[in-house]
Order: C-alpha cells, then structure tokens, then sequence
C-alpha cells in the first residue's frame, strides 16, 4: 500500500510537462490568432471613376439586335452597308485632320459604331467588315491623342471612351458571331522596329516589344478592373529576343517575384488574350538610338537573372527595389529616357482601395495594365483572342464589377480567422523557403491575413461566377444569344442577391 502515493507522484510528475506543453500550445494559438491591425486608411486619387452610365441606351440596342435577328436579309444587309458607307467619311477625317478631344466627331464615331454592332452581330456576312472600321477608327484616334495632354481628365477619358468602347462594341458582335478561328487574331500597326525578331503565333515580335495579357484567375479580374478606368488587361511583360532569335519573357509573379520564361512557358500559362505594344520609331530617344527597344529589354533580362526582385504588393512606382508587373516594363524604358504610361493611371473609390489596401496596395496613383494601351507613345500591333476566352473575360468582369459594387458600399473583405495561426505558420514555412531560393506558399510580401483575404475573395467569386455561369446558359436557351455584358451584370446582381 504505500508505494500507491510513489507512483501517484511519478504520474503527476510525467503528466506536468505535457500539461505545460499544452497550455503553451493554448498560449501559442491565442498570440497566433490576434488580428492584424487594421491597414492605414487608403489615401485615393484626386480623381473619379469613370462612369457610363448608360444602362437605357444598351438595352436599346440588345432591343435593336432582337429585332434584326428578325428582319428580312437582304434588307438587313443594305441597312449594314449603307451604315458601313456613312462611316467611311468620318473615320478618314479622324485620319487626316487635326482634332480636340471635345470635337463632336468623336461623340458621332461612338454613337454610329455602337448603334451599328447589334446589326452587324445580326448579319455575320459582315462582320470583317465592320471589324476593319473599328481597327481603323481605334488607330485614327490613338493617331489624334498624340496632340493630346493626356494629364487633362478630359483628354484622358474621351480617349479610353474611343479605345475601351469601341473595342466593347466589337466584341459583343464576335460573341454573337459564329466560331471564326481567323478571327482570333486582329493585326494592328506593324511598327517599323531594328531589334532582334521571332515569328509567335503569325505575327513578327521584336526584341522590347510588350505584351499585355488577361489572366484568367479572379485576381486577374480585380486588376483589370479596380481602377478609375476598368479595362480588359491584368499582366504585363517585357519580351527580350536575342541574336539567334530565342525568346525571354521578363515578367513579375505575385508568388515568385520577377522571373524569365521562355515563349512556350508564357504561352502556357493561360491567358484569355493578348495585346502586343511597340513602342514608335520616332519617338526622340528612338530615333537616336533605334536599338533601344532591345537595349531595355536586355538590360532588364540581365537585372532578373542577376538578383532576386521581389513582387511589389504596395505598387509603389518610385521602389526600384521591388516590382510589379507594370514596372518591369516603365522601369526599363524609364533608365533609357522614355517614360511609359502618359497618363498616370488611379485609383479614387474609397471602397475599391480599402479592397486594395487589405491585399498590401499603397500606392493609389499607379500604373494600370489596362491603361498602357492608351499611351501614344505605343503601337498596337496585334491581339489574339478568341470565342471561348473572351466570353470567359466578360462573364469574369461582370461578376467583378458586381462585387466590386460591394466595395464601393462600404462592404469589407473577410476571411476566416480560424484559420489565422495555420497561415501565420505557413507564412514563417514560406520565409525559410524563400531564404533558400524556393517558393512558399504565402507570396513573399504578403501577410498571412492578406493570403486567407485572397483565398476567401478568390472562393466568393468563384461561387459568384458559377451561379452566373448557369444563369447566362438559361439565358442563352431562352433568347438564342449569348447575353451582353450589362445582361451578365444584371444576372450577377441577382445571383449575389438571391444567392440559393
């Protein structure tokens, strides 16, 4: 009997440390599950978000389209060509005068090309046709923004009114038209460029040209269209071709920071189009040194290959230390005199920043993807796209800008704190990786808050974009049409709404 209070002492003295382990893990999970403190209050652009406004005059034409889908042919065809004529006069003003950004041709051009689009989308035969009056049109007035100060917010936004709208306007009739693979690529101006070249995908690349992409993820749509100036573009990259003709693609990832990929590697990861930019042959510093294109682009394909440059999250345009995709390019030409993005792209709505500023952004005047190609200082050369991607592209904008709405409501972005000390840890796993070169699974820069942000933004809007999904192919049964983009906008709406 009297070695029962030995072994009661031996238990307890056993027991003590698994039960201090304990309390420490209890301690540890508590410290490991404060919130972050709130991100500093987002100081926005002094300037406004454009707005159409316009929500009457689109379902004038979707009315419009419903009743040429029903009209008789050859009297269909007529009308198109008749209009198609009209335009003639006027785009070749645009190309051979000098014209303000007020002029009221401009206003004219908008409302014959949208006002025309429901009658081609109705009469495939002439699509092509009405395709080259767009390219045409899009190049006279990106010819007339030369004489523009695009530092006026009036200049600024008739020109994305042109470019953005007119390209809106062809693409809701390529979406109606049936699959046309010689569509899928638009050549534009083929800039006269000196640099090494490569043939990709039917078209002459050049040493320094830059390519301007959609990505397909919900971050790529947040991009595109969290700005003062929602476009179709989310990525930018810096393409370097050498004296053999061999490909590096110079660009800046969120999880790995700036790395170089070759042709095959960027084509690979998906993309739901692709812009090529040139920059123009007579630019002054282009005219000196013709080889300055590749000059810049060898420069920052030897920058990316010498050292480690981490993703710049604050998009922060003054840090060489860090970059984002749009730097890579404008801190490449900008060491070589020629300064990217005539317009300094921002970000003003106070609930889209706070969106922006919980993901690690700071800087709020910034440079856009979607905006370099309103910089006429650069040639479009080429776009490829085609059927499938681009309803892809519009059906993952129109859920955006729906909960975009909610940012602007003063909603905030959530995530699940539960699940805060595991991401806590996985972000110190992802410091030692990234110590010996490799990736973790919280992007370096990025909090662990920040990621399980990311991950419940990423979720909410794939749940969103699925509901959408089967409300556009309802839609499509009933009507015979794919639905426009302020049909999908509206079926976005309802669905966040009546989310069962």
């Amino acid at each position: 009997m009297s070695s029962f209070p030995v072994r009661s002492r031996l238990r307890s003295r056993r027991l003590r440390p698994l039960a201090w382990g304990a309390v420490a893990l209890i301690g540890l999970y508590g410290v490991l599950s404060i919130p972050d403190a709130a991100p500093p209050p987002a100081v926005t652009a002094d300037r406004r978000p454009f707005r159409w406004e316009r929500d009457r005059f689109w379902e004038a034409l979707q009315r419009e389209f419903e009743r040429a889908r029903a009209a008789e042919p050859t009297e269909l065809d007529r009308d198109v060509a008749r209009r198609l004529a009209e335009l003639e006069p006027l785009v070749a003003a645009l190309e051979e005068q000098p014209i303000a950004p007020d002029d009221s041709r401009l206003d004219r051009l908008e409302g014959e090309l949208f006002d025309l689009a429901p009658l081609v989308a109705a009469m495939p035969e002439r699509i092509d046709a009405y395709l080259a009056t767009v390219e045409r049109a899009r190049h006279a007035v990106k010819e007339q923004s030369r004489r523009w100060d695009l530092g006026s917010a009036q200049a600024r936004e008739r020109l994305y009114r042109a470019l953005y709208g007119s390209r809106a306007a062809l693409e809701e009739v390529l979406l109606q038209a049936p699959p046309d693979e010689g569509r899928a690529l638009v050549l534009g101006t083929d800039e006269p460029s000196v640099t090494p070249a490569l043939e990709m995908r039917g078209v002459r690349l050049h040493s320094g040209d830059i390519l301007v992409s959609r990505g397909a993820a919900p971050t790529s749509a947040l991009i595109a269209r969290g700005h003062d100036l929602p476009g179709n573009f989310s990525h930018v990259a810096l393409l370097h071709v050498d004296e053999h003709g061999e490909a590096s693609v110079i660009e800046a990832h969120i999880e790995r920071g700036v790395a170089v990929s070759n042709a095959a590697e960027y084509l690979g990861d998906r993309k739901l189009r692709i812009l090529v930019l040139r920059p123009r042959g007579d630019l002054p510093a282009l005219v000196a040194d013709p080889l300055l294109p590749h000059e810049a682009a060898s420069a920052a394909l030897a920058d990316a290959t010498a050292r480690h440059i981490p993703y710049d999250f604050a998009m922060d345009v003054s840090d060489p230390g860090a970059l984002f995709c749009s730097e890579v390019a404008s801190a490449a030409y900008h060491r070589f005199g020629v300064e990217l993005w005539a317009g300094r792209s921002s970000i003003s709505s106070p609930g889209i920043a706070a969106w922006l500023a919980a993901f690690g952004v700071r800087r709020f005047e910034t440079q856009e993807p979607s905006d370099l190609e309103y910089d006429p200082q650069l040639a479009c050369v080429a776009e490829w796209r085609d059927a499938e991607a681009l309803f892809d592209d519009h059906l993952d904008n129109a859920v955006m800008d729906v909960l975009l709405e909610s940012a602007e409501s003063g909603e905030g972005l959530a995530y699940d704190r539960t699940m805060l000390p595991l991401a806590r840890c996985l972000k110190t796993w992802s410091v030692l990786l990234e110590a010996l070169g490799r990736v973790g699974p919280v992007p370096e820069g990025m909090s662990a808050t920040a990621a399980l942000r990311n991950r419940r933004f990423v979720d909410d809007h794939g749940e969103l974009r699925a509901r959408v999904a089967v409300l556009a192919a309802g839609f499509q049964r009933e009507h015979g049409y794919r639905p426009p983009y302020w049909e999908l906008v509206r079926l976005a709406r309802e669905a966040r709404a009546h989310p069962g």
